[in-house]
């Protein structure tokens, strides 16, 4: 079930980073480096996940204070990177490709859409990855309370989040790092919002992509939670 999951993910990065790699070489085109970059601020995101569920589990047992420090620190940083992953969806613009581009259109169809596709199951991997962290810490429960109200609304506000990051990303041209500039990212957003129109913009993108991943995640990581939470029934 998990391994499913993450050998799915690892396998779809890993095959969106070929083609793009692949591309260059394989039709005398140019190598579109955007692409490895937004690649690797997709995967940031698990990798910080990853290190979550190590280390505060393990503070825990030392002291419940450093816990919480390196879990809000290491939080913060997760959910700020955590957008750069399904930003990979506003890639399918093909906006990598020239006029006079060589390369076959049916090629950037699958490398684009490959590449939407792993932001999309990076995303979907961190927000199951966080939702199991929250049960272990809160019920000491991996998989029983899974499927909780509670667990449930932080899987939304966490896409809800993830969507107005990306909206931000695409729309305000904002990066995760910007956050360093506190004063000037809120003027800016606030200018952006400011607009005619922009209020309205910005609440049907955040609706249409939080229920797009959340589709997303029901499809990919609702089996895996199912799974979990069966099998947790059996052993009882």
């Amino acid at each position: 079930m998990l391994t499913s999951l993450v050998l799915g993910v690892v396998g779809m990065n890993a095959f969106a980073l070929v083609l793009i790699l692949v591309r260059a070489p394989m039709f005398h085109a140019r190598l579109y480096t955007p692409m490895l970059w937004n690649v690797t601020l997709s995967v940031a995101p698990v990798l910080l996940m990853g290190l979550l569920l190590v280390v505060v589990p393990l503070l825990v047992g030392v002291q419940v204070w450093l816990a919480v420090v390196a879990g809000v620190i290491l939080g913060v940083g997760w959910l700020l990177l955590l957008p750069n992953a399904g930003y990979l969806i506003t890639e399918l613009n093909m906006s990598h490709r020239r006029e006079e581009e060589t390369v076959p259109m049916w090629f950037d169809v699958v490398q684009v859409i490959s590449l939407a596709m792993s932001g999309v199951l990076n995303t979907v991997l961190n927000v199951f990855l966080a939702q199991l962290l929250f049960v272990l810490l809160v019920y000491g429960d991996v998989a029983a309370p899974l499927q909780a109200p509670v667990p449930r609304l932080i899987v939304v506000a966490i896409l809800l989040a993830v969507s107005f990051g990306m909206y931000l990303g695409r729309h305000v041209r904002l990066n995760s790092w910007d956050v360093r500039h506190p004063t000037s990212l809120v003027r800016k957003v606030a200018t952006h919002l400011r607009g005619p129109g922009r209020l309205r913009s910005v609440t049907a993108f955040v609706v249409l992509y939080t229920v797009f991943l959340g589709l997303m995640y029901l499809a990919v990581a609702g089996p895996v939670v199912e799974g979990l939470v069966l099998l947790e029934v059996q052993r009882g």
